[in-house]
């Protein structure tokens, strides 16, 4: 499997998984100039930008320490431009969201779900 089919179905189990606690998905790849943010999610005011790491494995380190600094401000950017376009202010978190594939293959996985993650 492809790294982008890897990533894509990592997203789609974490857009299940918000949908189930409440969330509406309000765009998946959202792009501008300033960058990508892989989910946007919405509960009551709360307006979630979501980073999602998938892996087969931890052995190179966990998911959450591959969105360092830039990752982060390339992130903040991009949401500032997602906001720009609603007329109402929310509130604002960023999230990462670690997807583990099962040991026999993507039929089942992990999500480790971190709100706040800066």
């Amino acid at each position: 499997m492809s790294k982008k089919a890897l990533g894509d179905w990592g997203e789609a189990l974490t857009a299940d998984h918000l949908r189930r606690q409440g969330y509406q998905i309000l765009a998946r790849q959202y792009r501008c100039r300033f960058g990508e943010v892989d989910l946007i999610a919405q509960k009551d005011r709360m307006v979630c930008f979501v980073e999602v790491k998938t892996r087969t494995g931890s052995s190179v380190g966990l998911p959450r320490e591959y969105v360092g600094a830039q990752k982060q401000e390339r992130l903040r950017r991009a949401a500032a431009c997602y906001l720009s376009t609603l007329t109402e202010e929310p509130e604002v978190r960023f999230d990462v969201a670690e997807v583990y594939t099962a040991d026999d293959g993507l039929a089942a996985g992990r999500i480790e779900y971190i709100e706040n993650a800066f």
